[in-house]
């Protein structure tokens, strides 16, 4: 007998997190600043969004709880993962040279409530590359 086809499944948690992304892409896109890649995934690390805000190169970690329990979403980007964004947009950068001659920043958008329309705080430069 043939094995069943696996269904396709998105969990909860990811559909949460692509609504919170969003709903963080927009509202800084309502602040000026304008989309240049979203999800960028490499072996060693993810870009949430890849934006510009003026002559700088934002990359921004969106980080969705819904609530402050445990810390909250902002004590969620620990050391390990600044060290796999950062590691993540140097690949990025090694892919777009045009792009890698721009000053570059890291920002955190940390997102709580309904994850549809969650409330968004800006942590502009977050951490640096070191």
């Amino acid at each position: 007998m043939a094995a069943l086809p696996c269904p396709i499944v998105t969990a909860e948690h990811l559909k949460t997190g692509q609504a919170a992304e969003h709903a963080a892409c927009h509202w800084l896109e309502t602040h000026g600043l304008r989309l240049v890649a979203r999800n960028q995934r490499w072996r060693d690390g993810e870009l949430d969004l890849v934006m510009r805000d003026g002559n700088t190169l934002v990359f921004v970690e969106v980080r969705y709880r819904a609530n402050d329990r445990y810390g909250g979403a902002a004590a969620s980007v620990t050391r390990s993962k600044q060290q796999r964004l950062i590691r993540a947009a140097g690949h990025f950068l090694a892919a777009h040279p045009a792009l890698a001659q721009l000053p570059c920043r890291f920002d955190v958008i940390t997102a709580c409530g309904n994850p549809e329309s969650p409330q968004l705080d800006w942590l502009r430069n977050a951490f640096a590359a070191q």
